[in-house]
């Protein structure tokens, strides 16, 4: 009979984010991820099988959880421009792993998922935009520069505000 897991796979997967988000690719190894967790390396080599796969879990794993408060904030957000602001809003937590997440799209489950992501975020702003391809657009717009606003706020300086920009783009 296996032991029980002591330390969930949700650590080491939080662990191996921040370990390459802080050193990137080359910061993640058993090694690492043991000394960072407590586990030996030789469990996490049983539980993963390679370096690559605990990575990469934990990069899916980051995307679940991801598309999991997606669906909470489109059940939260009205329809309306405040309720497009307030979807933003909500994922706005999840902004630090979107980053992470976004630095490696040499996987095509990764990339492909990503896609889905931003095509599911872009929809449901047009739907509380309105629709029709002027919504479209406008998600498309919002998304981007939502984007670009999480992207570059941890380098400092005066961020843009997302109602500003809606207000221009809806003119």
């Amino acid at each position: 009979m296996p032991r029980p897991r002591i330390i969930p796979d949700l650590t080491v997967f939080a662990e191996t984010r921040r370990l390459l988000a802080a050193g990137g690719d080359k910061a993640v190894s058993f090694a690492t991820v043991a000394q960072a967790t407590g586990l030996a390396p030789p469990t996490l080599v049983q539980r993963f099988g390679s370096r690559d796969a605990m990575v990469s879990a934990a990069l899916h794993a980051a995307w679940a959880a991801i598309e999991a408060r997606t669906t909470e904030a489109e059940a939260e957000a009205p329809l309306g421009a405040k309720g497009a602001l307030a979807l933003l809003k909500t994922l706005g937590p999840e902004a630090p792993d979107l980053a992470l997440l976004a630095a490696d799209f040499r996987d095509p489950a990764l990339r492909e998922r990503a896609a889905n992501w931003r095509a599911r975020v872009e929809a449901a702003l047009a739907l509380r935009l309105g629709g029709g391809d002027k919504g479209r657009d406008i998600a498309a717009l919002l998304f981007a520069a939502w984007q670009g606003q999480m992207l570059w706020h941890p380098a400092g300086g005066k961020a843009f505000r997302l109602k500003d920009a809606l207000r221009r783009f809806s003119a």
